[in-house]
């Protein structure tokens, strides 16, 4: 039985935003799988391209450890997504908008996903948001 596009993002967005763990992460992209945020420099602290598990693995566990320092989460209840299907069905977008409470107004980061998979697994994943959100 194969995986629906919502199942995938729901376990990518549980292992990668919420719970963190780089290697529940790594998982849910195949072995050769690919993670990029095109609109990123290179050197910054988001990594701007991973390939294979390994990889994304080690190079987001360290990302991880960073966002640790900084104690900010998602407020699940503001934050809002919506899924489109395409017509290939191994290619689906994620449109996100995730709110953090402010001190004196909440922050929203809007951004846009396009996951190609492959026997249920992320095979590659474009993740397009605004540069300064990771500086």
């Amino acid at each position: 039985m194969s995986r629906t596009p919502q199942e995938i993002f729901e376990n990518y967005v549980y292992s990668g935003s919420l719970t963190r763990n780089a290697d529940a992460l790594a998982e849910t992209f195949t072995p050769d799988g690919v993670l990029e945020a095109p609109l990123l420099p290179a050197g910054g602290a988001f990594p701007r391209r991973l390939v294979g598990r390994e990889e994304i693995r080690r190079a987001m566990a360290v990302y991880y450890e960073q966002l640790a320092k900084d104690g900010r989460a998602p407020n699940l209840e503001k934050t809002g997504y919506v899924l489109h299907t395409t017509t290939d069905p191994d290619v689906f977008i994620a449109e996100i908008d995730t709110v953090f409470d402010g001190d004196e107004e909440d922050v929203t980061i809007s951004l846009v996903q396009i996951f190609r998979i492959r026997d249920g697994k992320i095979a590659l994943l474009r993740d397009y948001f605004a540069p300064e959100l990771v500086s």
